[in-house]
């Protein structure tokens, strides 16, 4: 099918950087030409770990740096958008970036697959994307897992839990609010098999997946299976009602997921949580 150009947008992002070391692994296998943009900080780690790789930097808040790409990479075959201000708090405070941000208005001339929209913005997204597009994939995830080449800002949750829990006090969890955290190497796995997929048929898709792992958890479940794999005292997890604590936005109480249509339409079982939680904390390990 010759070689076809892969746009990142969110390259330098935790899902971002896993997905452009998927697409390393098998360029061997299947030829990609492969960019990927960035915003806040010069991706040299990035373009080590992947050479061959072209890097762009884009201010999605603005919607500047894409012509960029358009000039110098060419036309893409497809755009995975990783970009998202995802944390609640935030998007509750800066309303106007979360928009800007999160409902791609600044990928208009391309056809993309977009990843990891949040919220009241991931409607608008959806809306947005349905409306002017003909061919996209909407992926909706929470994610766990190793990490990253280039460090990133935000916290990562395992990591999380086995760091508090390792100095032996006592940590509060939720144990009101369930989630359906997906492995992110599961992740990757469906979004390249929706782009061989879609490359190979040649057919567009409308496609909107709940792209969660199979087990439904509560963050208390969530740190009793680390504690347990990491031998802490589960004595330390304390289980406490998610209204006593003021975030500072409203969180809904259960967002796990059916996975059913992923399933049975991409032929894809996502890793149980605790198999998950284990490959995280191994590599960890052996960092």
């Amino acid at each position: 099918m010759g070689t076809k150009k892969v746009l990142v947008v969110g390259g330098t992002g935790y899902l971002g950087q896993h997905l452009l070391q998927g697409f390393s692994e098998i360029q061997g296998i299947t030829p990609y030409e492969l960019a990927f943009t960035y915003n806040s900080f010069p991706p040299r780690p990035l373009l080590d770990s992947f050479p061959g790789s072209l890097a762009f930097h884009v201010d999605l808040k603005a919607g500047a740096g894409f012509h960029f790409i358009s000039h110098q990479f060419g036309k893409r075959d497809v755009v995975v958008n990783c970009t998202a201000l995802s944390v609640p708090r935030a998007c509750e405070k800066d309303p106007d970036a979360a928009t800007s941000i999160n409902v791609p208005t600044s990928l208009e001339e391309d056809e993309a697959l977009p990843v990891n929209v949040y919220g009241k913005s991931k409607v608008a997204a959806e809306r947005f994307i349905s409306e002017k597009w003909t061919n996209f994939a909407i992926l909706s995830s929470i994610i766990f897992g190793p990490r990253t080449v280039s460090p990133v800002p935000k916290s990562l949750p395992i990591q999380w839990i086995d760091s508090v829990l390792s100095k032996g006090d006592k940590v509060e969890f939720f144990y009101d609010e369930y989630r359906s955290p997906v492995y992110v190497k599961d992740v990757v796995a469906v979004i390249r098999t929706l782009i061989e997929k879609w490359l190979s048929e040649g057919k567009k898709m409308q496609l909107l997946l709940n792209v969660g792992g199979p087990d439904r958890v509560s963050h208390v479940q969530m740190a009793e299976a680390v504690a347990q794999i990491r031998g802490h005292d589960l004595s330390l997890i304390k289980p406490i009602y998610a209204s006593s604590v003021d975030r500072g936005v409203m969180s809904p109480a259960d967002i796990s997921m059916d996975i059913t249509k992923l399933v049975q339409s991409l032929n894809i079982s996502p890793t149980p949580f605790k198999d998950g939680v284990k490959l995280t904390l191994a590599s960890e390990a052996n960092l």
